[in-house]
């Protein structure tokens, strides 16, 4: 608002003089005001002593001060319900913050950052850190391969590319680029303590084996026969049907023994396959010895029942099978790559194939 040139004492002796009988026109000649100047001021100071002018200045004063603090108020409170949605922990999310406040509410840096209680200084800092881009193309190529593999895995096969570098930093770089892999549902667990199984002591001492389902794209459903070397950790076979009976399991364990060697022991549950007459005649003439696991108690199979959910994770869910040729072909592949390529984390990182050659030396 304009400052009148008068103040409220000057103003008051204009309109005494007028009230002691001097013509309005004289004293606004006198004064170099106007009529309606004259007028303004009888309206707004007339009747009044120069000790009211002063109070009503004073309150003036007052209310513009409060009307400026319930603006500035209501500006915070916008302020922060614009923002309060947004969860804000690092400094870039802060950052990004006080420049939207600035542009959308058109208020200052320092006024932005002082009602987001960010430091100005660190508003301004810029960070001095490589932008890693070789890194981070390289760990969304491995990511995109191996869309199931977590940080600590790309870790690994990061590091066979002879990509080095601190598993923090990774984590950070990996949780940047959005590629943290949701977890998909898991089940309940029975409370209590477990007593560990005894671990095999050499290859071909315990084979582990179960079924896996799953489905074509038609809806029919398919099974597929699971048998790792619980030491080795090796996938030895994966054998995909939509039928597989006691006398072809028997069959499939003829065909590894010929290629393997014979197990000592092979763990399994108490499926119709498992307990059927070909099985039990398969054992007596095999001379193998056969351990089914108590009934509902999976992890003294832990072995394959770990085994089915990498299988299932990193293949089954991933791939949509429109035949029986097709999902043979991927669940091979798959199989190949398994014991040939992928890091085992209970085998210190190293694939299968590698510890297998590794214990024959």
């Amino acid at each position: 608002m304009k400052r009148s040139r008068f103040t409220e004492e000057q103003i008051i002796g204009i309109l005494k003089e007028q009230e002691a009988g001097a013509k309005t026109v004289d004293v606004c000649s006198k004064h170099g005001i106007s009529d309606a100047t004259f007028y303004k001021y009888k309206a707004k100071y007339g009747g009044m002593d120069v000790s009211d002018a002063r109070k009503l200045k004073a309150l003036e004063d007052e209310n513009a001060k409060l009307k400026k603090l319930l603006a500035e108020a209501m500006l915070d409170n916008a302020i922060l319900k614009d923002v309060g949605c947004k969860k804000m922990v690092t400094s870039d999310v802060k950052r990004d913050a006080v420049v939207h406040v600035c542009a959308q509410h058109g208020v200052s840096q320092r006024r932005a950052c002082e009602v987001l209680s960010f430091d100005r200084s660190s508003m301004r800092y810029r960070s001095v850190r490589p932008d890693d881009a070789a890194i981070r193309e390289a760990m969304k190529k491995v990511a995109s391969e191996r869309r199931r593999f977590g940080y600590r895995r790309i870790h690994v096969m990061l590091d066979r590319q002879e990509i080095v570098m601190n598993l923090k930093k990774l984590r950070r770089l990996y949780r940047e680029e959005k590629l943290t892999v949701r977890k998909r549902g898991g089940r309940k667990r029975a409370l209590g303590t477990r007593r560990p199984p005894a671990l095999p002591s050499r290859p071909n001492e315990r084979w582990s084996l179960d079924f896996v389902s799953d489905a074509f794209t038609d809806g029919r459903r398919f099974r597929v026969l699971a048998v790792v070397d619980d030491f080795t950790r090796e996938c030895l076979c994966l054998v995909a049907d939509t039928s597989l009976s006691g006398a072809r399991l028997a069959r499939e364990l003829d065909s590894l023994i010929a290629r393997r060697g014979k197990p000592r022991t092979i763990v399994s549950d108490n499926g119709t396959e498992m307990t059927s007459m070909a099985i039990l005649k398969w054992c007596r003439e095999t001379q193998v010895e056969w351990h089914y696991i108590a009934p509902g108690k999976p992890m003294q199979n832990g072995f394959v029942e770990s085994f089915n959910g990498s299988f299932r994770d990193e293949c089954l869910n991933e791939t949509l099978f429109s035949s029986l040729a097709k999902a043979r072909a991927a669940i091979t592949a798959w199989k190949e790559d398994y014991n040939t390529d992928r890091p085992h984390s209970s085998l210190g990182n190293i694939t299968p194939s590698e510890f297998a050659m590794k214990m024959a030396m």
